[in-house]
């Protein structure tokens, strides 16, 4: 099952989706202090929270990203856990980290996914909703 959601508030763009039981939120922020745009340097935080909505526990082995620079470059990042940990995500319960992502593009967008194992031994995958990477530096284009 997907279901995508993409809402705003006074804290910008929440994006969520759900894959077999696991919900996945992410919240990117433009990072204004740590960006350079007269060298080409944009940076993001993005705070990722995973929440078991299933009957058993799950544990996230690895991750996958697909980044997507404004030029159309694009980046592969794969590697076990999440900012140093395999977090074990008990029913009702989540995990919340924040990562970074520097561009040099004033745009990009990022997807991905997680590969959980469940307590039963089933391996699956949890689907990382597509995000905008937006800064004040975008040109804007008006079709």
């Amino acid at each position: 099952m997907f279901e995508l959601e993409k809402y705003q508030d006074g804290f910008g763009y929440q994006y969520e989706l759900e894959t077999k039981r696991i919900r996945v939120a992410v919240r990117p922020a433009y990072l204004d202090d740590q960006s350079s745009p007269e060298d080409d340097r944009y940076v993001w935080s993005y705070t990722v929270t995973i929440e078991n909505r299933g009957a058993e526990p799950v544990q996230l082995l690895s991750r996958y990203w697909n980044i997507v620079d404004g030029a159309g470059r694009v980046q592969e990042v794969r590697g076990a856990g999440v900012v140093g940990a395999q977090p074990v995500i008990a029913p009702g319960e989540s995990f919340q980290y924040t990562s970074g992502c520097p561009l040099e593009t004033a745009s990009g967008t990022m997807s991905g996914r997680y590969q959980m194992m469940s307590a039963s031994g089933e391996s699956f995958e949890a689907e990382i909703p597509a995000f905008l990477l937006e800064s004040p530096y975008e040109r804007r284009q008006i079709h």
